[in-house]
């Protein structure tokens, strides 16, 4: 039989990122090795929280704390990747990575402390807690990136606030607006998305619970280095709060191996926060189609066949992240619903990735966003030409609010009709007998103001000062303006 000339050669990475851009480049923190890394850490952690309730040696603990690399709270071990392939292909056989990691890390530790590695603890314990601080370390950094996508977008609604502009209601010309109240819009909806994200991260409990959910092997464990149940009993239950603490996680209320709550909220935070984005990016899609050409980004990408082309990258990455992320909330939701028993048959399984991959896009969106929010240019001319491409009709509303009891609404859409056929507004308007007397006699407004779009924006810079008076970041390089 022929040799497989690949049958020895190192294993491939399987996902480099090729075909996820929306994430590549951002998302180290939610590799494998990291996986594997927050898996010892946590590990670690238990023993040193055994030592910190008075069960396991000081001494011991912190020994055994430098054999497995513990770099400190919040932080995961590293020196594993080595194990990486070799766990992989065994945790099939029990169904998880924790079964094959525990033995591996015995026998890294010396022979005294080796019993202390894992020691009452179950695999969804071990699991549960060291996802969360990955949940953890990667949600930090999605904060951070959010955090400067408000900056950036406050920034611009100030810049912008005054820039008066087309509204469009169901891909339709419908009344002016600002720029700056579209980019508030954006900019709220990402405050509230960043507010909710940083609560449920707050949250995010460590998972101490023991095989069936009752911390029995806990208080075995006690006991035994104790001596007295009763001393056994008041350390388990000062062990949770002190197990958390080393992780830099909340203090669990209780056992969650099926009540998945920490694990749907924290999903339900990052779909919002990718929503939020997704707005951003739709518009930023919209607005720079050429025929358009409202904004551009600072960076647009390229085209392998057509050099001409300035695609809004950013933007398009955010929205393929924004179709997603939806869904693999759904999943989070459809596993939590299926949490059986004391620990689920499949439904705890199918978190893992589809957690990891919801915190990618996250992560990735946000990263795109704050480049995106940053650098995103304003072409004052083509917003104003397209304020005029209607004739003056954007304020079509206001003229039959104002001229309806004046003159009659079948009048009004008359005058519209006829300016939509080519006539031009103010002179409809002049040429419509004892209409400036009227409007004078009413203290309404002038023709020429009744016909003004930037006289019809209603509360658009109170609405645009209000979103700014929000704890938000203004201290961001001013926005590019271009003319067209």
């Amino acid at each position: 039989m022929p040799t497989d000339p690949d049958a020895h050669a190192p294993r491939r990475e399987f996902d480099a990122g090729l075909l996820s851009p929306a994430s590549a480049g951002s998302d180290a923190v939610l590799a494998d090795a990291e996986v594997l890394g927050a898996l010892v850490a946590t590990e670690v952690a238990l023993v040193r929280a055994w030592a910190e309730v008075g069960v396991a040696p000081r001494a011991q603990a912190a020994e055994l704390s430098s054999a497995l690399g513990w770099r400190g709270t919040g932080e995961v071990c590293t020196g594993f990747d080595a194990w990486l392939p070799q766990l992989a292909e065994e945790a099939p056989s029990g169904g998880n990575p924790v079964i094959p990691l525990v033995p591996q890390l015995r026998d890294r530790t010396a022979p005294e402390l080796r019993h202390w590695v894992h020691r009452g603890a179950t695999s969804q314990d071990v699991l549960d807690s060291a996802l969360m601080l990955i949940a953890h370390r990667a949600g930090r950094e999605t904060l951070q990136q959010l955090r400067q996508t408000e900056t950036a977008l406050a920034q611009l609604a100030h810049t912008g606030q005054d820039r008066v502009a087309v509204a469009r209601t169901l891909t339709q010309h419908a009344v002016p607006t600002t720029f700056g109240l579209r980019v508030a819009g954006w900019l709220r909806g990402v405050r509230r998305a960043t507010e909710r994200l940083s609560g449920a991260m707050s949250e995010l409990p460590a998972q101490i619970a023991g095989a069936g959910g009752t911390l029995a092997g806990y208080v075995a464990v006690a006991r035994a280095e104790l001596g007295s149940e009763e001393r056994a009993v008041s350390a388990v239950g000062e062990l949770p709060a002190a197990f958390a603490a080393e992780l830099g996680l909340a203090t669990p209320e209780g056992p969650w191996h099926t009540v998945r709550w920490p694990v749907t909220e924290l999903g339900d935070a990052l779909v919002q926060s990718v929503d939020a984005l997704g707005v951003l990016a739709a518009d930023v899609t919209t607005l720079s189609r050429t025929e358009i050409g409202e904004v551009a980004e600072s960076r647009g990408g390229g085209s392998s066949a057509m050099p001409q082309k300035r695609n809004p990258a950013h933007a398009v990455l955010i929205r393929s992240a924004a179709i997603r992320a939806p869904h693999l909330g759904a999943t989070l939701h459809a596993a939590s619903a299926l949490a059986v028993d004391e620990r689920p048959d499949g439904a705890w399984h199918a978190e893992w990735p589809t957690l990891r991959e919801l915190l990618r896009l996250a992560l990735g969106a946000s990263t795109h966003a704050a480049e995106l929010a940053a650098g995103l240019a304003v072409d004052t001319d083509a917003i104003a030409h397209n304020l005029g491409k209607t004739s003056g009709l954007i304020v079509a509303e206001r003229l039959s609010i104002v001229l309806g009891p004046i003159i009659g609404a079948e009048r009004v859409r008359d005058i519209v009709s006829r300016v939509r056929a080519g006539a031009a507004l103010i002179e409809m308007l002049s040429a419509e007998s004892g209409l400036a007397e009227a409007l004078a006699a009413r203290g309404g407004p002038s023709i020429e103001e009744l016909a003004d779009p930037a006289q019809y924006v209603g509360l658009a810079r109170q609405l645009v000062d209000a979103a700014l008076g929000s704890p938000a970041h203004t201290d961001a390089p001013a926005p590019t303006e271009e003319p067209g």
